[in-house]
């Protein structure tokens, strides 16, 4: 399903916004789901937990302006989508910086936000509600591969890092680490980049010769003898992503 982000601090504005969202999804018959936000702190505290595909986000703002957001969000997620729709048409080259899909300037064109919407759900990625059934000692727990920041080999268990902080560990595992890992790294967005770790591209935030830095400064190593297979995969995904970053 689709998930959409409006973050206005204009009541009126963030009303207009989401009524044009409202006719485009009944006109395209599309299912989604869409949250509003006044404030983009509130925004900002959400995405520590969730993600969204789309994000539409005024620039003036208190306390944390549209830039900041939009570039917090970029830094969370690669692959999201950002539509600006603001009164202040002077910020569109520093804009760019979050490298959204389209600078729009209020009052907003509704044909203009609709050809701009087509674009994005064109480009959002809707596969990640694929999800992972995990056996831990006590329980299972079925996580998106979204939710995943990487996964590590420790002592025959698999440790999952997750968006939200956590870490859940698996029990026991019988088979190889590449082995249990194959459904998720069947997922395109997931690498393998040492013997013991399997990373989410989406949550990388900086790349070195010798590690991964993922969300949440987690350094994940790249083993030595993978570092040319390793970089081309991840150079392969930035390119196909269209270097957003």
């Amino acid at each position: 399903m689709l998930r959409i982000a409006v973050c206005d601090d204009q009541p009126r504005e963030l009303e207009i916004i989401c009524e044009y969202l409202t006719e485009y999804l009944g006109t395209y018959t599309l299912e989604a789901e869409m949250k509003k936000f006044s404030h983009p702190d509130a925004l900002l505290t959400a995405i520590e937990v969730e993600s969204f595909h789309l994000y539409i986000l005024d620039i003036v703002m208190p306390m944390v302006n549209g830039l900041k957001l939009g570039k917090e969000i970029r830094r969370l997620d690669r692959e999201a989508q950002i539509i600006y729709a603001t009164t202040e048409p002077q910020f569109a080259l520093q804009a760019y910086a979050a490298s959204p899909i389209n600078y729009l300037v209020k009052p907003i064109n509704k044909k203009q936000l609709f050809d701009t919407l087509t674009l994005a759900i064109s480009k959002a990625d809707l596969e990640e509600e694929q999800t992972i059934t995990v056996k831990t000692t006590d329980s299972l727990r079925v996580i998106k591969l979204s939710e995943i920041v990487c996964c590590e080999y420790r002592n025959h268990a698999v440790i999952f890092s997750l968006k939200n902080g956590e870490e859940l560990m698996s029990r026991t595992v019988r088979e190889s680490f590449l082995e249990y890992c194959a459904p998720i790294l069947r997922d395109r967005h997931f690498l393998q980049c040492h013997s013991s770790f399997v990373v989410n591209m989406r949550r990388v935030e900086r790349f070195a010769k010798d590690s991964f830095v993922l969300y949440g400064e987690k350094v994940v190593p790249i083993a030595a003898k993978q570092y040319a297979a390793v970089r081309d995969a991840y150079m392969d995904y930035l390119m196909e992503k269209g270097g957003n970053g």
